[in-house]
């Protein structure tokens, strides 16, 4: 049994996330649907992060499993054709039948934009937002959840789920002329953590508080103690990590 990995890309803006849902457009359908119009057969693909509605990916990994010896050039260029023009397939590799993209993932890196500047060709990728934000401060807030902690006040799903426990490896904020990018690392995270963490920082930094009351927050594990989550369209999936 040959096991096949993808890494892609897609914009999410038109999607109901990377899960497949009843009569709702999602990615895991679109590519699904693709590959078994080429390869004729059921497959099962599984993806390594269940992105949410309208969230993107620059490296979306996912695997499938079929007895067909792929021409890798060949099959890509033909899911490439059948594929919206939302979503790419730029790799496609086998790899050892125990691998799963989902378990056997080390590490997820995801980074949101937000952007100073209105364009029209930012707008479906970052969120706007005119403020000048001090990177130092965005940095000591975030770097309060660094480590391992339960990340139930930043869900809102938390009856949902069976494990609240999440180690974020490193989280950090850069600044470019037109962007504030933040960056976060982490083995897992919990239905919209990432929007919901992003916009807590913000919120303390615009409040004048400190990066102790981020750690007040994570440590009350109430989602309403946390700030507003920030637009979907500002969030891409960067990597993952085996």
């Amino acid at each position: 049994m040959n096991n096949y990995k993808l890494i892609i890309q897609y914009d999410g803006t038109d999607f109901c996330g990377w899960q497949i849902q009843r009569n709702e457009p999602s990615i895991q359908g679109e590519i699904s649907n693709a590959i078994e119009t080429i390869l004729r057969e059921k497959i099962n693909l599984i993806g390594a992060g269940r992105t949410d509605a309208g969230v993107h990916a620059l490296g979306q990994t996912a695997n499938f499993k079929s007895e067909v010896e792929l021409d890798f050039y060949r099959f890509k260029h033909q899911l490439n054709s059948i594929l919206p023009k939302s979503i790419s397939i730029t790799e496609i590799a086998n790899v050892e039948e125990k691998f799963n993209s989902r378990s056997s993932a080390k590490k997820r890196i995801y980074f949101y934009l937000i952007t100073n500047i209105k364009s029209p060709f930012y707008f479906r990728y970052s969120h706007f937002q005119n403020i000048k934000y001090n990177v130092d401060k965005l940095n000591l807030i975030s770097k309060k959840i660094i480590g391992t902690y339960d990340f139930s006040a930043f869900t809102k799903n938390v009856a949902e789920v069976e494990n609240t426990i999440c180690t974020v490896k490193n989280a950090w904020w850069k600044e470019t002329k037109n962007f504030y990018i933040f960056m976060i690392e982490g083995n897992r995270f919990l239905h919209g953590m990432v929007r919901s963490i992003t916009g807590t920082i913000l919120n303390i930094h615009n409040s004048s508080g400190n990066e102790n009351e981020m750690s007040e927050i994570l440590g009350s594990k109430e989602r309403k103690n946390s700030g507003e989550s920030l637009p979907a369209k500002g969030l891409f999936l960067y990597k993952i990590k085996y």
